[in-house]
């Protein structure tokens, strides 16, 4: 069947009759939508994860990064170590969010232009880059090394980008393992916030008895290695995974839907579907179909219809609700090592006991509950628990046990965010879209939840005082269950994804799609030696 179908694409023409070009082209699809799993998927989920595992990488260990600096470049306060001021290490940790949500929408909706391949290795590039910039930072008079630091962090996380990684596995994966596929990269998320923590404990480690040894005089010297390795490690997947982008075509339906070279894109699936591989022919025919293009006008009058419109919504509100939630990482109080060490143990066992498990039971579900079901049972889940934490907080902080059941607690929620909508806001965007706005639409969705984010960074770090140190707690805690009731709501307005293919899905009537051939170019030796129209 596969031979047949897509082998009889390469005798296309411009004569070739337009309903022949439509059938060619849901031919190749469907050879996408019902292929068996394969090496190339793994290779796909490896090739898209790494990008994630990069990005994670950098946006969690900064967290523990800026307690480091805040050891040798803060203010030192009388009995306790030196620590970043608030703006600082607001500073620090909010232009990661603020660049991630610029960088969304931009590089989205690039990639919908230039194409996923070639954006997945323009951000590989900047974060490795970047990434090996913070940790050879300094500051002068002019300059502080914290606000060098800020520049680098926005940098890297404007091209740490969602979209390409998201439209990379939905875009080749069949239809019955697509939420798994999909999950198995978006779970690149944890394992790169543990290994950001386990490389923050072992450093920590390894350089704990020249912090205790002399505690007054190296121990900054001994810190200001330390952070400057846990960050500057964060280059070395992305070196690795800039490799193996070259191992992957462009997407097909990126190919054949918006450069709409229907050939290329067969040759494309022929080649990596039958033996895991792609070649790209310099001297070939370049045949262009009339089809729907992106435009500001054609933007316009899709999401205008309600049915597409309240999906985008549904969407960007329902990472926004999320990403308000996102509680805080650990933070020490004792002296630098003993500090350190918590913090990274901590949040290690914190990582393993809910963070990654949330992840790889969504993998298990996802394609058989669906997403809309997991999104919804989620967003219940800490509704409740929000509210548990929050109204009880005063009785659960007063006793040991409770200190422990809230702990416990605490867990649940890491659970229930990784499997629930912490997974499925990440899915459903890269699916519900059509291919000339599905990295868009993920990158407006993508960039509503940092803004969520940044909310609650700026927000409640000021909030948190109010009325005593971590007075405030509590209400903040009642706050955020309030949006995750609010995100239940959002759900409602999206539709449910599971095996269906990405062209259902679009709400684009796919017979007549293509309205005909424009252009019929032949190349030789990467020139153009006859064009007809």
């Amino acid at each position: 069947m596969r031979e047949s179908s897509l082998t009889s694409l390469k005798g296309a023409t411009s004569a070739t009759p337009t309903h022949l070009l439509d059938e060619r082209r849901r031919a190749a699809l469907a050879e996408v939508d019902n292929a068996r799993f394969s090496w190339f998927h793994v290779k796909v989920c490896m090739v898209a994860g790494v990008g994630f595992f990069t990005d994670a990488y950098d946006i969690f260990a900064i967290n523990i990064a800026a307690q480091m600096l805040g050891y040798v470049y803060g203010k030192q306060i009388p009995g306790t170590p030196a620590k970043l001021n608030a703006n600082q290490d607001l500073g620090v940790k909010v232009a990661t969010p603020v660049g991630t949500l610029c960088g969304q929408l931009v590089f989205g909706w690039l990639a919908d232009i230039l194409g996923r391949k070639r954006m997945y290795g323009i951000e590989l590039i900047i974060i490795t880059v970047g990434s090996f910039g913070q940790a050879i930072s300094s500051g002068n008079h002019a300059v502080s090394i914290v606000g060098v630091l800020v520049v680098w962090r926005f940098i890297v996380s404007l091209f740490g980008t969602h979209p390409s990684f998201a439209t990379i596995s939905s875009e080749f994966a069949a239809t019955r393992i697509r939420g798994r596929m999909m999950t198995a990269v978006f779970a690149s998320q944890g394992w790169g916030n543990f290994a950001a923590v386990l490389v923050s404990f072992i450093v920590t480690e390894a350089y704990k008895h020249k912090i205790i040894a002399d505690p007054d005089v190296n121990h900054l010297e001994s810190v200001d290695f330390m952070w400057r390795l846990v960050l500057g490690l964060g280059c070395v997947p992305g070196v690795i995974a800039l490799y193996y982008r070259l191992t992957i075509p462009e997407t097909p339906r990126f190919t054949m839907d918006i450069e709409r070279n229907i050939l290329q894109a067969t040759d494309d699936i022929n080649g990596v579907l039958s033996t895991g591989h792609f070649n790209h022919d310099p001297d070939t025919v370049v045949q262009r179909v009339d089809a729907p293009r992106a435009s500001r006008r054609d933007f316009k009058r899709y999401f205008g219809q309600w049915q597409n419109g309240k999906a985008l919504f549904g969407a960007a509100y329902s990472w926004f609700a999320l990403d308000v939630s996102v509680l805080p990482p650990l933070k020490g109080t004792l002296g630098i090592y003993q500090s350190l060490h918590n913090v990274t143990v901590g949040n290690l066992i914190f990582s393993a006991a809910g963070l990654i498990p949330g992840y790889w039971v969504a993998f298990i579900f996802i394609d058989s509950w669906g997403r809309k079901p997991i999104q919804l049972m989620g967003f219940g889940a800490l509704t409740l628990l929000f509210v548990i934490m929050g109204f009880g907080y005063d009785q659960l902080v007063a006793t040991t046990p409770g200190k422990n059941a809230f702990v416990f607690l605490y867990c649940l929620t890491n659970f229930f965010q990784n499997f629930g909508p912490n997974t499925t806001t990440f899915i459903i965007p890269g699916e519900i879209f059509p291919t000339r706005y599905r990295s868009t639409g993920h990158g407006i969705a993508a960039a509503s939840g940092k803004l969520g984010a940044i909310i609650a960074q700026v927000g409640f770090s000021r909030l948190v005082n109010i009325g005593g140190t971590n007075a405030f707690i509590k209400h903040i805690l009642q706050i955020l269950a309030f949006f995750m009731l609010t995100g239940i709501f959002s759900t409602l307005l999206l539709p449910e994804t599971k095996q269906q293919s990405l062209e259902d899905l679009s709400n684009e009537m796919q017979l007549g799609f293509v309205r005909g051939p424009t252009t019929h170019i032949a190349i030789q030796d990467g020139l153009i030696v006859g064009r007809r129209i």
